[in-house]
Parts: C-alpha cells; structure tokens; sequence
C-alpha cells in the first residue's frame, strides 16, 4: 500500500496530542530545553537514533536497508514572545509565550513522520534524516546554526512544509523559484543635541530628523526600486524622549526589510544607509545605521518541485495542489538552498468555522488540525518518493 495511508485515525490523533502538549509549553528560540526533551524521549521509545548538536533541537537518522540518497526532513521548535488570546484547555501555559506561527503543529507531523518511517526501514533506500530545528523565529537562525554545526553533511535534498492560515484546509501550494522574502532588519540611531522644548533653535532636534526619515524611507521603494521588484521596508519601533518639554539628543528607528532578489537586497541595503546618513547631516545630526542581514529568500528547486508535485497530489489530490505567489514574510529554510536543493510545501490550515483563519504571529492564530494528518502524507508520499528506490531523485 502507500506510506500515505499508514496516517489512520489513531496516527491523526496522536498528531493532535502531541501538538496539544507543546501548545500548552512554548519556548522561545534557542530556548526550546523541555521541547527537545519531549522529542527526544519519543525518539528514545521508537529506537530511533539521533544527535544533539545544538544546545536545544536536535536531528534524527532512519536508515534504510538498501543504499541510497540521503534527505532531509525539517520542522522548527520555536514560539514567539506573544500573549495568546486562544480560551481553548490547550492555551499556552506560560505568560507571554505562545505557538503562533504552528510550528508545535509541524514538530507533530515530523514526529509522526519518524514513528512510520521506523517502521518502514526494511523499504527505505538510504538514510532519512529529521531536523528538528530550534530558533527559526529569530535573525540568528537555527538553520544557519545547523548547517554550521555538520547536520546537512551528505544531504542531497532539503524537504520542508509550513501550515499557513491563509488558505483553505485540504490545500497545498508547491511552488518554484521563490516563495518567501529575504528578512533583514535595520536599526537607525539619530544623534543630535538636546535642550528645552521651549527654546528649540538652541538644540538640533533628532526626534524631527528620525519623523522625516519614517516617511523619507518609504521611497525607498516607491522611486528606486522598480515597480516590477516586490520589497517592503517597514518602521516597526520609534523611541525618543522621556518628557514633553525635552528636546531628547537621540532618537532611534528599527524596522524591516523584504525582498526576493539579492540584487534589489542589496541596493536597498546601500541606499538605506546612504539616505539616513544624509538626511540627518542635511538637518545638522548624525544618523549611526546598523544594518542586519537575516535569512535570504527562500526559493525552492525547479526539478525538485517537479519531482514533489505527485507526493501532493497524492496527499490532497490533484486539483488541491496549487501554487501561490510569492509572501513578504521570511523563512530561515533558505539557508537549506544554499547546502543542497530544497523543497518548501506550505499546507492550509485556514478554516473559518473553526477560527483557524486568523494571520501568523496574531494571539488568536491557530490551525485547524486535520492539516496535520495532511501535512504527514505529504511528507510519507514524498519519503516514498524520494527514497523507496521507485524513482531517481533529481540532483543539481
């Protein structure tokens, strides 16, 4: 039979309680201590082998029977610092820490994922390797830390699959070429000289320098960046001042960069940099620019697409298989592309009835969890695939 139909009704529920118990206990990146555990004891169970290069996260080995590719299969660990606003039994146990981006639901499927294929290794060609990812939240990247740490040695191909609220359960966009924006960050610190808001021609005034620059930076898209090149930057912080009748010496800006071309990642970067430095000389201050370069943009391998399309199909059918544009929002998978080619599936969980339709890192986000058990067919066709011996994985 297909791996795929291995996910019965007790597979689908055990799916749902083990994402209810990491729901409840979310930890921050490079926090996520109880969560490896948690993973690591089931692994234990199943007899199933694996390393803790990290402090927090850990990567998972089934080997097959028969020689073969060696894939990777990946989920992230991480919450985000957010109060959640859920009243479900299985809110978030710990103030200001929930799981709003699902990835408590993508651990599930990739635990899942490991009890059927352990007990599929006498049809398994090759090694099947799970990256269970700590730190996928933050600048400093899990991915890129994995990567650094040895876990992709001898990897040929990268699989990875999001649950994304914004389409319909039942749905899979498998898309080529990129799929998710590069995700920089920029801090801009104006220096100027304080003094009394009464006698402002005695001071130079940083928080009407940084004001400008709010809007200043927004043609940073509208005029040098061609209409035909998708980027946002967007100011998420301003801090300046501690009374109202201080003139402050210093105000600060941080905010966002999106981009899916490292052409126009690049320009923006220099041109941010430039016109902040300017503007504030132009207005007697100085702007200090510190520019943050996270995970570039996530693009998914043309042949490797291709080759995944039927394990979609297979999960969903084929007329549910769909390709979505391009999102702004970023994804530290991309750092995988740079090692071996990589496939990014996201799978909808979106459902009104069930509120399940609210956007990533919001306090009311959560899934509609049948997409778990859909999400692990996806992940067993693709397993079957890739390494059942049945077909040639594509290699760049």
């Amino acid at each position: 039979m297909d791996w795929s139909e291995r996910v019965d009704e007790d597979t689908e529920a055990d799916l749902i309680g083990w994402r209810r118990y990491m729901h409840e206990r979310p930890e921050l990146s490079f926090e996520e201590f109880e969560t490896t555990k948690y993973v690591a004891a089931m692994l234990e169970e199943w007899g199933i082998p694996y390393d803790r290069p990290m402090p927090t996260g850990l990567v998972a080995h089934v080997h097959g029977k028969h020689p073969g590719p060696i894939v990777a299969y990946r989920c992230d660990l991480d919450a985000l610092p957010i109060e959640e606003q859920n009243t479900f039994e299985f809110r978030s146990r710990t103030a200001g820490k929930m799981h709003a981006c699902g990835h408590d639901g993508h651990t599930a499927i990739l635990l899942g994922l490991a009890r059927t294929l352990n007990d599929l290794r006498d049809e398994i060609h090759g090694e099947v390797r799970l990256l269970f990812q700590p730190a996928e939240e933050v600048t400093e990247s899990g991915a890129r830390h994995l990567i650094e740490a040895g876990a992709l040695e001898g990897v040929d191909a990268v699989i990875g699959l999001h649950l994304i609220s914004s389409i319909e359960t039942g749905l899979i966009s498998l898309t080529k070429g990129p799929i998710m924006a590069a995700a920089d960050t920029f801090e801009i610190t104006v220096r100027g000289k304080g003094g009394h808001g009464g006698y402002p021609h005695e001071a130079i005034d940083p928080l009407m320098i940084a004001a400008g620059l709010v809007g200043q930076l927004q043609t940073l898209v509208s005029r040098r960046v061609s209409p035909m090149d998708p980027a946002v930057v967007s100011v998420g912080s301003f801090h300046a001042g501690s009374a109202p009748n201080i003139i402050p010496g210093t105000a600060t800006l941080t905010g966002t960069v999106r981009t899916l071309s490292e052409k126009v990642r690049a320009k923006i970067a220099a041109d941010l940099t430039a016109m902040a430095e300017s503007y504030a000389l132009a207005h007697g201050g100085i702007a200090e620019v510190k520019y943050g370069w996270g995970s570039p943009a996530c693009a998914n391998d043309g042949p490797l697409v291709d080759f995944l399309l039927p394990a979609a199909a297979g999960a969903v059918g084929s007329s549910s298989v769909v390709s979505l544009p391009p999102e702004m929002g970023g994804e530290d998978f991309a750092y995988y592309a740079k090692v071996a080619p990589t496939a990014f599936a996201l799978v909808g969980s979106g459902n009104k009835d069930l509120e399940s339709d609210f956007p990533h890192h919001h306090p009311r986000f959560t899934v509609d969890e049948r997409a778990l058990g859909i999400g692990l067919r996806f992940m067993l066709e693709s397993v079957e695939r890739t390494s059942s011996g049945q077909a040639e994985l594509p290699v760049r």
